[in-house]
């Protein structure tokens, strides 16, 4: 069970500082390099691997048509590029969103297979208008792995409590397929989901460094999301279950 911290700012001082802080919570740190203002990617993946070794990166450079970012669609070429050199860098993962430019994303494909597969390749989709049907969502899935993707993420706003079923649904069909999925709902009747999905087997969960620093509508803490981790631990163990892990 691992928890992701994204980080963003204002500058990339405060990006290092923010650095310094979550490394103590997160088991991986995703640099939201589209939110990261001046940020220089060598120096803020160095100080992630100064600090822990064990803690792994994740580079994301979102756009800002579809998928929740600030890189505008016409500066696709430069948004890919900039997850070429996190793949150079050493980077554990990299997150290209499916509608990304296909040509652009096969190279980043290309460029990991180069790089000795070193760096994992998160292929995700975003629905910020609302969850589409499981049959859907199951297309989605599908085409993420025809993209190319080591693991897929799909994550849509809930408008209901059925959403969250729908969309995590989606982490046992990835487990029946061999695949790694991280899939929840945003938005606060997606909450929920957040919580569920790492005892269904999700790849990640993610949780803010604190509040206010949400990266994503519906974003628990690191301190709360450990903190509902650790009570329904202890109702577990209570009834004679194993222990579950946390990062």
């Amino acid at each position: 069970m691992m928890i992701c911290i994204p980080i963003s700012a204002g500058s990339e001082r405060e990006a290092l500082k923010k650095i310094r802080e979550s490394v103590l919570y997160a088991d991986c740190i995703e640099l939201r390099m589209d939110l990261i203002f001046g940020g220089n990617i060598k120096r803020l993946i160095g100080e992630i691997r100064r600090c822990s070794r064990s803690v792994r990166v994740i580079v994301t450079n979102r756009k800002s048509d579809s998928a929740g970012g600030r890189v505008a669609a016409s500066a696709e070429k430069g948004r890919i590029a900039l997850l070429a050199e996190a793949v150079a860098l050493g980077a554990d993962y990299v997150d290209v969103e499916l509608d990304a430019d296909a040509a652009l994303r096969k190279e980043l494909r290309s460029l990991i297979e180069k790089h000795g597969n070193r760096t994992i390749l998160i292929v995700s989709h975003h629905d910020f208008a609302g969850t589409p049907s499981e049959r859907a969502l199951k297309d989605i899935f599908r085409a993420c792995i025809r993209a190319g993707a080591d693991v897929v993420k799909v994550a849509t706003v809930a408008r209901n409590a059925a959403d969250n079923l729908k969309v995590l649904s989606l982490i046992p069909y990835g487990q029946r397929a061999g695949k790694k999925t991280i899939a929840f709902c945003m938005g606060e009747e997606g909450r929920i989901s957040r919580i569920l999905a790492p005892y269904l087997g999700s790849h990640f969960t993610f949780a803010s460094l604190k509040r206010g620093a949400e990266s994503a509508p519906g974003q628990f803490t690191v301190g709360e999301m450990k903190k509902i981790f650790k009570m329904i631990q202890g109702k577990t163990n209570e009834s004679g279950g194993k222990e579950t892990r946390l990062g």
